[in-house]
């Protein structure tokens, strides 16, 4: 086994760890995966991101199938359908997050960006959030409705389930996703306010000088 293998081992449990200790995805719900020069790590089926085993993490090739460890979380086709369509990113992290969620389910949202941009932050971390309609836990057919997402967006809301995130390492992909959840808190919180979100003109600043 790799050094490069060893350490993403190590960073998946102290990393699903952090994110559940601090209530971000509760039970065993979430999961989180890291690209290897040769396939995948990924947290294993009704595994709990708290108390993860680096020796029983999932090993996938290049063609998804298990090489090692326990069998993969029954939703690796969101992390594969992010990792086709995105060369550069490095890991995938999906959450049951409370506020995250909670957005989801909101009624009259718009499907190609969820959430306005409250903060500089959250445009520099995850931009636009487009919603992908629901489907049952499990149907492939999220896994296309992903990918035809994923060429132009590195995270999407999963209508009534949560957040999927890419980041071109794990360590970013969790900043992302918890930006993601913050600015959910905050649009919550907002709602029924008058709210002054950074204008298009702010928001093409942000990305001038701080790109993705």
């Amino acid at each position: 086994m790799s050094h490069q293998e060893n350490a993403l081992r190590d960073e998946i449990v102290l990393l699903g760890r952090s994110l559940y200790d601090r209530g971000l995805t509760p039970g065993s719900s979430g999961n989180i995966s890291a690209r290897l020069d040769d396939g995948w790590l990924m947290s294993p089926t009704n595994a709990c991101l708290g108390r993860l085993d680096p020796a029983t993490l999932s090993k996938l090739d290049a063609a998804g199938k298990l090489v090692s460890g326990d069998a993969p979380t029954k939703e690796s086709f969101l992390h594969t359908a992010m990792y086709e369509q995105r060369a550069k990113a490095g890991a995938v992290v999906h959450l049951h997050s409370t506020h995250a969620v909670a957005v989801s389910c909101l009624a009259d949202l718009d499907p190609t960006d969820v959430l306005p941009p409250i903060t500089a932050y959250y445009v520099m971390r995850v931009g636009t959030l487009p919603l992908v309609p629901f489907y049952l836990p499990g149907d492939r057919a999220l896994a296309e409705a992903v990918r035809r997402l994923a060429g132009k967006h590195h995270a999407v809301l999963l209508a009534n389930h949560g957040p999927v995130v890419a980041g071109t390492s794990l360590a970013n992909a969790v900043y992302a996703i918890e930006e993601l959840e913050e600015t959910a808190k905050l649009h919550l919180l907002l709602h029924g306010h008058k709210l002054r979100p950074l204008t298009p003109a702010q928001v093409a600043e942000v990305l001038e000088k701080f790109p993705s």
